[in-house]
């Protein structure tokens, strides 16, 4: 079998299967088994697949059954970076990299990142900033394991502290830099989340009820955990905006702002911890 013809054959099989953007995922699944790079796949038409053939297969199988592509792959780029991503932490999202982008903003010198998962944020913003320090926490042991091997393959592990813990339990402040993508999903939502996103730990995608009670951990822990003038950076959920701005605000955190993605969706949420020399709270 040639490339062009499994690739044609492996986008009708996932089509039939219901999933959006087969002809992608079917690229990515072809050079995973063929070797090579997936922009390469395109001009490699008239190319056997060879022994590939076997591997592409059980991949497509489990793309089929609505395993996610970053499951299979065992990958996930963000920010430039490639990710380990296994079933016990959350797949890092493109949207989740507006998170990073507000956090360069400013100043990071000591960071904390609040439910780590696969380290993504803590792993990214230590890259990108060399001279910073940060301590990363998860309740899961199996995230932090994930999150252990991003720091080594990413150059930071001497720089980052991992902890098991619930959200900010135990920790001490004076951090510069908060940031957190915590769950957010609403119970009610659970029933209307796509099978691969359902696969992801539960834990990670809701803490049940209206979708805010980490919201309410991390407002509540902030102002103990910022140093002054500190910022806070969070990924929020559609339609959270104003009710996280509001529990932020009734910690008296200062200069809340609510900021979109790409696609104009609200997407975050910063923060300040008042300084003393600055007392009054800007909205």
């Amino acid at each position: 079998m040639k490339v062009a013809e499994a690739l044609a054959a492996g986008r009708a099989r996932l089509e039939a299967a219901g999933i959006a953007g087969a002809a992608r995922d079917a690229r990515w699944l072809l050079a995973e088994a063929m070797g090579v790079d997936p922009g390469r796949i395109s001009v490699m038409g008239p190319d056997p697949v060879g022994e590939a053939a076997a591997a592409f297969e059980a991949m497509l199988a489990r793309r089929a059954a609505r395993e996610p592509v970053a499951h299979i792959l065992g990958r996930r780029l963000f920010w430039g970076r490639t990710f380990r991503v296994t079933p016990e932490v959350l797949d890092p999202r493109p949207e989740t990299e507006c998170v990073v982008a507000a956090a360069l903003e400013g100043p990071v010198a000591r960071l904390l990142d609040l439910g780590t998962g696969s380290g993504a944020l803590a792993v990214t913003l230590l890259a990108e900033r060399p001279e910073a320090r940060g301590v990363a926490t998860d309740l899961s042991a199996a995230a932090l394991d994930v999150a252990a091997g991003n720091a080594t393959r990413h150059g930071v592990a001497e720089r980052l502290e991992l902890r098991q813990a619930d959200w900010a339990a135990g920790l001490d402040g004076g951090f510069d830099l908060v940031v957190s993508n915590p769950p957010y999903l609403a119970e009610a939502e659970m029933a209307e989340i796509a099978p691969e996103v359902a696969r992801e730990p539960r834990l990670a995608l809701t803490p049940g009820g209206d979708g805010l009670a980490a919201y309410r951990a991390i407002a509540a822990a902030a102002p103990g955990l910022l140093a002054p003038g500190g910022r806070l950076v969070l990924e929020i959920g559609a339609g959270q905006g104003a009710a996280v701005s509001d529990l932020l605000l009734g910690a008296g955190l200062d200069a809340v702002a609510v900021r979109p993605d790409l696609d104009g969706r609200d997407r975050v949420v910063t923060a300040h911890r008042v300084s003393p020399a600055h007392p009054s709270r800007e909205q």
